[in-house]
């Protein structure tokens, strides 16, 4: 049996925070959320103390991203994350009030799993968050690299 997935939220406005968490809740979807408000403290976490990633071998995570950060931008988390060898396998969930065409297809050129503008459908947002955890529960996620 895996891991249960973790949701990693990073969002800088706690209002669209509470609202996101809300709606995971409403769904069904009772997994940990460790949500943070910048990017700083974000990547500290998913990297680790030795900034390697290693910390995260073997977990389950699930990302939902703000692309607009108030110390960096999420594409930058979004291509570090994607670049790391124990991280990459952790679906990306972009959830921001850029809807520039360039910048959706930048996102999904590093690796983004789904692009989703805000103001956000909530209930179909909760659906694609709740398929993402049955994803996790019937598929094994594969072992990121050694």
């Amino acid at each position: 049996m895996s891991n249960p997935v973790t949701i990693i939220m990073i969002e800088d406005d706690e209002g669209h925070a509470r609202l996101i968490e809300r709606n995971i809740r409403r769904s069904g979807v009772n997994n940990e959320i460790v949500p943070f408000t910048n990017g700083t403290d974000a990547v500290k976490y998913l990297f680790g103390s030795d900034g390697t990633g290693l910390a995260h071998k073997g977990n389950a995570l699930l990302i939902l991203l703000d692309l607009n950060l108030p110390d960096m931008t999420g594409i930058d988390i979004l291509r570090r994350v994607k670049e790391n060898a124990y991280l990459k396998c952790a679906p990306v969930v972009v959830l921001t009030t850029t809807d520039d065409s360039q910048e959706i297809k930048r996102c999904y050129e590093l690796g983004a799993n789904v692009y989703i503008t805000k103001p956000v459908n909530y209930e179909s947002f909760a659906n694609a968050i709740r398929q993402l955890g049955l994803f996790f529960s019937v598929i094994q996620v594969p072992a990121a690299a050694t």
